[in-house]
């Protein structure tokens, strides 16, 4: 594959959730049997694996892993667009030594159910909500988004601040990132350019797998919690003729906006690491990841 093709791949994934094979290239786990639904709260919250739960009418596909430890926040991991909890598992398995750490696969990923229509940020969050629910038994947890999954737990925070202590960005969306697309690549693009234009806000409306439609919006504060943004440093998405400077620094400036979720907020630079952060760079996201769980149990 073409460096061009890669970055074009990348992007796609990375604000809109096209679900392109290279977008993951872990196999597809197989699923457990379904909680057994007159199992308490607490039993659910205590299994290990991967199984299906209930959220309302929808079968969810859900992945645990380690033991709760008493203060400690629950860590959430939020997959990308095109991913599901597979490519979340080696990330998950390593920080399952420090504590409860689950995953999940949105409506329209991964083995969870096909959403019935069109969902919104209120929506998808519900499915979250419901989630959180039956695997943190009412403990607190710290959210670590990748990509798309970082935009979802950017905005869910706000709303959730009873429950949401701690946040990790890794290469998080935009919260304008429809806007940075249009001003970046303009209508009378051609080419690469206007392939990505085309296929990103055509996800933007609803038309990718998860049928999220992702709309821009500023960043409101999620309390005074740890929240990290971590960036890529490697530039890959300069690969794309003419507007790829103009698109990495879009990309840098949406990280940026993110910082205002919180005044303990703080933003690095992954070196090493195109896209897929906690891949390139897995060392870096467990760290930033046990950092803020760290802090949200001291802050408890």
């Amino acid at each position: 594959m073409s460096r061009k093709a890669s970055a074009l791949i990348a992007l796609c994934c990375a604000v809109a959730g096209v679900a392109l094979s290279a977008c993951d290239e872990a196999t597809e786990a197989e699923p457990e049997a379904p909680a057994n639904s007159s199992a308490t709260t607490q039993d659910r919250a205590a299994f290990t694996g991967t199984r299906k739960i209930k959220v309302g009418e929808r079968s969810v596909n859900v992945s645990c892993a380690g033991e709760p430890v008493e203060g400690r926040p629950v860590v959430i991991l939020l997959h990308g667009g095109g991913d599901d909890v597979t490519k979340l598992a080696g990330l998950q398995n390593t920080l399952a030594a420090q504590g409860r750490v689950c995953s999940y696969d949105r409506l329209g990923a991964g083995a969870s159910d096909q959403p019935d229509g069109p969902q919104s940020f209120e929506t998808t969050g519900k499915i979250l909500t419901g989630v959180l629910d039956q695997v943190a038994a009412g403990k607190p947890v710290v959210l670590a988004g990748h990509s798309l999954g970082g935009l979802i737990a950017g905005r869910y925070s706000p709303d959730h601040q009873d429950r949401v202590k701690g946040l990790v960005l890794m290469d998080a969306t935009s919260p304008t990132q429809e806007a940075d697309l249009r001003q970046q690549i303009p209508d009378s693009a051609t080419g690469m350019a206007a392939e990505l234009r085309q296929q990103t806000l055509a996800v933007f409306a609803g038309q990718g797998p998860e049928k999220l439609v992702v709309t821009d919006g500023e960043v409101r504060p999620a309390g005074n919690i740890p929240v990290e943004v971590i960036q890529h440093g490697k530039p890959y998405l300069t690969a794309v003729p003419e507007y790829g400077a103009g698109l990495e620094r879009a990309w840098s400036e949406g990280q940026r906006k993110w910082l205002a979720l919180s005044g303990r907020s703080n933003l690095s630079t992954a070196a090493s690491s195109e896209h897929y952060i906690y891949v390139d760079q897995p060392d870096l996201a467990v760290r930033a990841i046990q950092r803020v769980a760290d802090e949200a149990a001291k802050s408890k």
